[in-house]
């Protein structure tokens, strides 16, 4: 943003200052693209001779047939160990697989290696998430992507960023600001401001650097409900309209499949001269605007990415290779639906200060709002909240 460097911009890691790092698996195949197949999955496991059990998990450090984990807080899975579990597959839970990519996940700590219990214990209504993308040098793209499911915080370049709860507690309690946010731009702007508006703000207005990301703070109050009300825009398209009207395009610019998709694609193309979408050897979606097929996150094109998930080669007689034998109408209708995101993604108008007052991190001090206390940092305490640990034992949080 010209006129704005990276000091003089408050850093996202203090307006909202506790974060979580992203999941880590530590194996693919309790998540996938469709439910159907992690419940296949699951039921291949358990039948599954120990010896067999064993290799089909693919142990680590962390988890092997013996590892003693707690439940994940708000599910009521079992605790024994994988090496007894037995029963039917966990029902599978909305999880983002990086930028724009909902699939779904086993919720079962065992099959976890480091699951963020701290991310579960918040998920719920009112929740929203920040999810900052690993910066790339020319890298274009988004610096922050907003969902309701919980984030796995993997960056398609591969670098982790950090997941930001906009609530430190369920329900939408305890905004995940810094102490005085809230109160100190009431006053500049003489209206309300709540977390909502600052997480709003931030999609609209975040920037990437080297440095990390950081979020320039206006001083007019016009210029900050302009702001708001762009963010707040960016953000129904990152959650596809839900809990209301689903993202369209206009009439005539709607995506439709012009020729039925194979049974297997292998490939991923885009004509640019009849704006199509070309799936395998014969599936023809269009139109679909250029800007949606080089939309792209941390550098890396989405559409390619989100189809490579769905197409890439499982190793054989693997769990991962227990998937649909064709391809579902589901992932069709999921296609047709990324597509309009990311065009009217590409469609909007970049969002820019100008020359409008700022609000630097030096204001922020000034005024008692920097530096973050420690506990801010920190995920709130749940004392009055149970959750089974190991084999049916009972811990207090």
């Amino acid at each position: 943003m010209p006129g704005v460097t990276h000091d003089e911009a408050p850093p996202l890691a203090d307006l909202l200052p506790w974060s979580v790092a992203p999941l880590r698996p530590g194996r693919g195949w309790p998540m996938a693209p469709d439910a159907a197949s992690l419940k296949a999955r699951w039921n291949a496991f358990v039948r599954a001779a120990a010896a067999d059990r064993e290799r089909l998990l693919r142990p680590t450090r962390a988890r092997t047939l013996h590892t003693a984990v707690a439940q994940l807080p708000g599910f009521d899975g079992a605790t024994v160990r994988l090496a007894r579990a037995s029963g039917p597959c966990p029902e599978p839970v909305r999880v983002l697989h990086g930028p724009f990519d909902e699939q779904w996940l086993i919720p079962d700590h065992r099959l976890i290696d480091v699951a963020r219990p701290e991310l579960w214990r918040v998920l719920g209504d009112g929740q929203l998430f920040l999810t900052e993308q690993g910066y790339v040098a020319d890298g274009a793209g988004p610096a922050v992507l907003a969902s309701a499911v919980l984030p796995d915080g993997r960056s398609p370049a591969g670098r982790p960023g950090r997941v930001r709860p906009l609530f430190r507690r369920p329900g939408g309690l305890e905004p995940n600001l810094a102490p005085g946010l809230s109160d100190h731009l009431t006053r500049v702007y003489g209206t309300e401001v709540t977390a909502p508006d600052v997480l709003a703000w931030t999609l609209a207005a975040a920037r990437a650097s080297a440095a990390g990301c950081a979020v320039p703070l206006t001083s007019d109050a016009r210029v900050w409900a302009r702001g708001v009300a762009a963010g707040r825009r960016l953000l129904w398209l990152h959650l596809r309209g839900a809990g209301g009207e689903r993202p369209k395009l206009p009439g005539g610019k709607r995506p439709y499949v012009r020729s039925p998709l194979p049974a297997r694609p292998q490939t991923l193309a885009y004509d640019p001269d009849e704006e199509a979408l070309l799936v395998g050897e014969s599936g023809v979606i269009s139109p679909v605007p250029g800007a949606a097929w080089d939309f792209r996150v941390s550098g890396v094109r989405v559409l390619e990415l989100w189809f490579d998930r769905r197409t890439a080669e499982a190793e054989p007689d693997s769990l991962e290779a227990v998937c649909p034998a064709a391809w579902p109408q589901e992932w069709t209708s999921q296609l047709l639906e990324l597509v309009t995101v990311l065009a009217l993604l590409a469609a909007e108008e970049p969002f820019d200060i100008g020359d409008a007052g700022r609000i630097t991190a030096g204001d922020l001090r000034a005024a008692g709002v920097l530096p973050v206390p420690g506990w801010a940092r920190r995920p709130a305490s749940v004392l009055d909240h149970h959750e089974e640990g190991p084999e049916g034992q009972f811990a207090l949080l």
